[in-house]
């Protein structure tokens, strides 16, 4: 009989727990217990946010869902912003409670750096006056969905609605907020989910982009998922799938 596996799912930008509903119900599905979770102020917590609602609040959401759910082992997986600073934090405070990090089409960022710096400096700009101008100050919002979904594989019927219906603007202090780590995480195992770019691509920068200095990682560390940002709306079956892999 397989041994259950206990995953925590944390989306990225603009999302709640909702956009794991498939990739949950699969890895239920296989008898692990799963709990997918919205950040302050996104998904059904949005009205919780606030202009200070920050990196730190996101990171104490995990923290707390861990400690007062009593979860031990636990993979903590990433998407996107989740990945590149929310649970390399979370592990770096409790590492004793997670078994291995998974980071999707992310990496983490090393200490000091935050989501904001990540982008080039224009589009750095270009985000920063959409928040002044469409955000009240404080908010970025959500992009164009239909747009982006043009350049991907079809999408399952429904996905791209519950996208436009459901996203939120994301609180704009937890995107400029740097990342602080002490190193203890990087002593976990973790895989690297490869939806955006190849192995061969983050090899190439390595050595080059600062952003990409922790993702120096044993080729076994890598599973390449060729497709949209967001593979749990275009590739949820297969996500599932190499999650259930690390079990």
């Amino acid at each position: 009989m397989p041994i259950m596996t206990t995953y925590v799912l944390v989306p990225g930008f603009w999302l709640g727990a909702w956009a794991w509903r498939t990739v949950a119900a699969d890895l239920r599905g296989r008898g692990h217990d799963v709990h997918p979770l919205s950040l302050t102020g996104m998904g059904e917590r949005a009205h919780l946010a606030r202009p200070d609602t920050d990196l730190e609040t996101h990171v104490t959401d995990v923290l707390n869902l861990i400690r007062y759910e009593d979860l031990r082992d636990v993979v903590l997986v990433g998407h996107s912003y989740a990945g590149a600073v929310v649970i390399p934090s979370v592990a770096d405070r409790m590492p004793d409670r997670i078994s291995r990090l998974v980071f999707i089409d992310s990496g983490p960022l090393p200490d000091g750096m935050s989501q904001a710096e990540f982008a080039s400096p224009e589009e750095q700009a270009r985000n920063a006056e959409l928040v002044r101008t469409a955000g009240d100050g404080w908010r970025l919002p959500p992009p164009p969905w239909a747009q982006l979904a043009a350049g991907a594989a079809e999408l399952p019927g429904g996905a791209l609605e519950r996208l436009e219906e459901l996203s939120v603007p994301q609180p704009w202090a937890t995107v400029t907020a740097p990342a602080r780590l002490t190193g203890t995480w990087e002593k976990l195992p973790r895989l690297h989910v490869l939806c955006g770019f190849s192995v061969e691509q983050v090899r190439a920068n390595i050595g080059i982009v600062p952003a990409f200095r922790h993702m120096a990682v044993d080729d076994g560390a890598y599973r390449e998922l060729p497709g949209w940002h967001w593979p749990m709306f275009d590739r949820p079956a297969e996500l599932a799938a190499i999650l259930h892999e690390v079990a």
